[in-house]
Formats: structure tokens, sequence, C-alpha cells
């Protein structure tokens, strides 16, 4: 027997001993929820439009980039903000990015919206029910707020929810923590608006999309839409000037939860791909930065350019200085998201059709004949 196959047999053995944990665990979320639906557990509405982004399992469905597509769509007509709990980061409690801000203060994902978007009011909580007031009372002039990552938390009751799921394990074929990926149970995608199919195939044929709808059984009040991953112009990281990749030698460095996709384009854009690979939301110490910096230095090949993602710029920020005394050229590689079937229209209509309905709504009562400084609401 090879050595994969013993372990995948391991592995399954394992899976079995887990399977009780996972339906103690499913246990507990379902009573949890159930007494959210019953009202025994309070939520509270803010009278703004509240926009949660989130998924049902655990890490790399795509959150970051459909975030970043409702800032570019909202941020021209409101004062938008965001709302993370700031995974990974060295501190505790609300906090706004400011020019002082950096990944370990705010997070790695935060410190990217901070990095793309001048305007856009980037905060981080770990309790949004307590965080958003904070950032109401900071910022007054916040119009919309995106939560990041907070389907779970069901505190805060969200006008609009959007549940992404990863086309290449979808919530449907999964299980819950720990035997599988998932935090809650299947049915938990009944609470979403909206449901996106990421990281689709960008010739996904309608016939795998209509198949999957299948699956997901969308309720009738459900739009589920499908989207693929894009890759925008490389630019360089000092700079931000676009800096072309097509046949050069790149050094990969990235600490994401799933390379692959990324590790793909490269190769078939690039001669060759060396990968440095570190786990996802990792943190660059002194030590990595030297490994990274042997790795570029011993490999012989002409054109060689060092490449990063977004997400692992905003972590490698902190080392700026350092890395402008290499001397050696830093190239990162955004992504993007496209909504397939020509359906992006559709989607962008769904959101602006909410914020500008919660946004009339609020105008007319802070208008009206009373004007309490009332912000939420108990439900």
């Amino acid at each position: 027997m090879s050595q994969r196959n013993v372990l995948y047999h391991v592995f399954s053995i394992v899976r079995i001993f887990l399977y009780p944990l996972a339906i103690i665990y499913g246990a507990i979320m379902w009573l949890r929820n159930k007494l959210y639906d019953a009202g025994f557990s309070s939520s509270i509405e803010f009278s703004l439009p509240v926009i949660t982004v989130g998924n049902l399992s655990v890490g790399g469905t795509g959150k970051t980039p459909h975030v970043e597509h409702l800032v570019r769509l909202l941020q021209y007509r409101y004062r938008v903000a965001t709302m993370s709990r700031g995974y990974k980061r060295r501190t505790q409690g609300f906090l706004l990015a400011d020019p002082q801000t950096n990944a370990i203060r705010i997070g790695d994902e935060p410190m990217q919206y901070y990095m793309k978007f001048p305007e856009l009011v980037v905060s981080v909580a770990e309790e949004r029910m307590t965080g958003i007031p904070e950032l109401l009372r900071a910022r007054p002039d916040v119009e919309v707020i995106l939560l990041d990552d907070a389907y779970q938390h069901r505190s805060v009751k969200a006008g609009l929810n959007i549940l992404i799921t990863d086309y290449s394990k979808p919530f449907y074929t999964d299980h819950i923590l720990p035997f599988g990926t998932l935090r809650e149970s299947r049915n938990a995608y009944k609470r979403a608006d909206v449901i996106i199919v990421s990281k689709c195939p960008m010739n996904m044929e309608r016939s795998t999309a209509d198949a999957m709808l299948q699956h997901i059984q969308p309720l009738p009040h459900q739009k589920v839409f499908f989207t693929g991953i894009r890759y925008d112009t490389p630019y360089d990281f000092f700079s931000k000037a676009p800096i072309p990749l097509n046949g050069r030698n790149a050094v990969l460095v990235c600490g994401i939860a799933k390379p692959g996709p990324m590790i793909a384009h490269l190769e078939g854009i690039c001669d060759k791909v060396h990968v440095l690979s570190y786990a996802d939301h990792h943190y660059f110490l002194s030590k990595d930065l030297e490994e990274m910096k042997e790795a570029y230095a011993n490999w012989d090949a002409p054109g060689k350019v060092m490449v990063t993602t977004e997400k692992d710029a905003a972590r490698l920020l902190v080392h700026s200085e350092k890395l402008k005394d290499w001397g050696t050229q830093i190239v990162v590689l955004p992504i993007a998201v496209s909504v397939l079937f020509g359906q992006g229209t559709e989607f962008d209509s769904i959101v602006n059709a909410y914020v500008e309905k919660v946004v009339a709504e609020n105008n007319e009562f802070m208008n009206g004949p009373s004007t309490p400084g009332g912000e939420i609401s108990g439900s």
C-alpha cells in the first residue's frame, strides 16, 4: 500500500471518531439558532443598511473579493464602512483603521481594504453588536455597513445576508465540524437572501450551474449567483505601478487558504514558478524573510521577480523598509470576482435596491416630525 493510501486510510478511521463530536457540536448550534428563531435570544436591528457577507464553512470561500465588489459598487454613492473581527490580530476590542494602522493591529483582510480604498471606513470588532454602535459614534457619517464573515453573528440582524459557498466544496456536500468543515448545519443556508457559488470555472456550463441549483434548492425569496475569480493587473509593491508578469520567472510568496488557483494562473503566464507557501493568515517573521531572500537569491533564473497576493502584501507591509533594502522587485497580484452568465447587473441591482430602500426610509424617518437619536431597535 502506498504512503498516500495509508494516510487516507488513517484519516478515514480518525474521521469516524470525530463524528460523535460533530453531533454534539451540531446540537449546540441547532439549539442556539432555535433560540434566535424563537426570540429567546435577541437580535439588534440597525436603522441603516447592514449587509452580511459570510459562509457556512471555515475559510477559503473567497469572501474578501466579494466584499471588495460591494465596496466598489456602493462607495461613490454612500459612505461605506466595513467591520471585520480582525482574525489573528494582536489587539482586542473595537478599532478604526488610521494612517498608523498595520495588519498586526487590525488583521490582514481589513488592512487590505484600507490599502485599496482610501475613502472606505475600515473597522474591526469581535462583537459586532457592540462594535457597530461604537463605529457610528466615531463615524456618524457612515451610511452603509458591510459585515465581513458575520453570517453566524445572529446578535445583529442584517438587512441583506449574502452566503458564499465554494464551487469545489459546496455546503450541501459538506458536514458539520469537526467531521467536516461546516460551522453550522446545511439548513442554515435558509437564512440567506443571496447565495453565491464562488470560484467557479470562468467557462462554466449553464447545465453545471443548473445541476448545482437542484442540490441547493433555493427558497422562493433566495437568488443564487455564480462567480469566478479573475486576476487584475499586477502592480509593484512599493510604487503601485503596473508590472507585467508574462514570460517572467516568479517566486510566489503566499499565505492563503487555497493557493492552487493562483499557482495555476502564474504557471500559465510565467516561464517558471517557485512557490513558498505558508499557513493562511501567516504573519511573516524575520526567519521567513530570510527564507524568501535566500530562495530568491539562490534561484538561477533570468528575469525573476517575487510575487505575492494582496492579503500577503498587507502583512508584508510591516517589513516594508527591510524589503526595500533588498532591492528586489516585489509584485502584487490582485484578484476580483466576475458574476457569470451575464447576471452581474442583476446582482448589483439587488444590492442597490436594498440599500436605496433602507436609506430612503431612514431619511424619511429622520426628517419626520420626531427625530429620536435611536440607532437601534431590538427584535
